[in-house]
């Protein structure tokens, strides 16, 4: 059965042949912010990732109520390995439904697709768009947005901005997180899995996604990708236009050596995506600032992080924190203070 509806909890984290942490971020964002409907995790032989969870057999999953088998691996290209396959199947006939956010649809492989049918079980895929979504107008409308925008892929955009809604919610402001990718589709259960859209309704659909509002509403837009990404740059650019911003926060991982998957280029400065993001982004709200600098410091100790972050600060001149880490309230003070 092919549905991209509601997907059942409680969930089973698949991490398959991961071969780092970093591939499993989909996995990772689950288990961060919806801890409660994760059951367990399933990991191959030489897979290098680890949620912390317990490790299960399908049966034990089973036993133990998960109802989705969600697949938590973020590959290159977002491909469904074969090594995958003997598991995926065994997971169906184990009664589980599957999720996915790859774009190698699980309803295009046709032995899933008849394991499915004979035994009843449902298929989600949840990067397939659900809505014909309009060609931008760049009208502005009203509300406010905060993009996040970075320095490279998988840098921590979505946890910045789900971090400033929860701060937002936390003093009683309005605010809505919007979801753009899979990651975040399946945390909320809502967004525009923006990157299988196709490129000329790109910003349509977030202007879809982030419509007319109260004056004191934000949307707080996960970014994709980055506009220095020779990969994946234009994601991030029909965020840039589609989404309108008011403010942008730039997102920044420090100890990296290269762009992800690309090992010839470097990351860019700061300094330099501030310059290229705000003028871009004026082309639409000529009046959008850029307020803040989220660092993903997971790989630094404190003492590290706290001296990197108060360096950031010093030079770029403006709040610089981990919100997950330490918390988002100064970027969230930082929007307040627009007004």
């Amino acid at each position: 059965m092919e549905c991209t509806g509601m997907i059942e909890t409680p969930y089973l984290l698949f991490l398959g042949d991961a071969p780092d942490p970093l591939a499993a971020k989909v996995a990772q964002g689950i288990k961060d912010w919806r801890p409660d409907n994760c059951v367990g995790q399933f990991r191959m032989e030489g897979c290098k990732a680890d949620m912390k969870l317990q490790d299960m057999t399908l049966a034990e999953a089973k036993a133990a109520g998960a109802k989705t088998l969600v697949i938590g691996v973020a590959n290159r290209g977002g491909v469904i390995s074969p090594a995958w396959k003997k598991v995926l199947i065994a997971a169906l006939e184990e009664g589980f439904d599957i999720a996915s956010g790859l774009h190698n649809l699980l309803r295009n492989e046709a032995d899933l697709k008849a394991v499915a049918e004979a035994t009843g079980r449902t298929l989600h895929d949840v990067r397939i768009p659900s809505v014909q979504y309009p060609i931008a107008n760049g009208v502005k409308r009203t509300g406010k947005r905060c993009l996040a925008v970075g320095t490279d892929c998988s840098v921590g955009k979505m946890y910045t901005a789900l971090c400033m809604d929860r701060e937002m919610k936390a003093r009683g402001l309005k605010s809505s997180f919007r979801a753009t990718g899979q990651t975040g589709i399946l945390i909320t259960g809502d967004g525009v899995p923006l990157d299988a859209v196709i490129a000329d309704f790109m910003a349509g659909s977030v202007e879809y996604l982030t419509p007319d509002n109260d004056d004191d509403h934000w949307d707080m837009i996960e970014g994709q990708g980055s506009l220095f990404h020779a990969s994946y740059s234009g994601v991030t650019m029909a965020l840039v236009h589609g989404g309108q911003p008011d403010a942008l926060v730039i997102c920044h991982e420090p100890t990296r050596e290269h762009m992800r998957g690309l090992p010839d280029y470097t990351l860019p400065s700061l300094q330099d995506v501030q310059d290229i993001a705000l003028r871009l982004a004026q082309v639409v709200n000529p009046g959008v600032k850029v307020v803040g600098v989220s660092v993903n410091t997971q790989h630094m100790d404190e003492e590290t992080a706290k001296a990197y972050l108060a360096k950031v600060e010093e030079e770029m001149g403006m709040p610089a924190t981990d919100p997950y880490r330490y918390g988002a309230e100064s970027l969230v003070d930082a929007l307040v203070a627009l007004g």
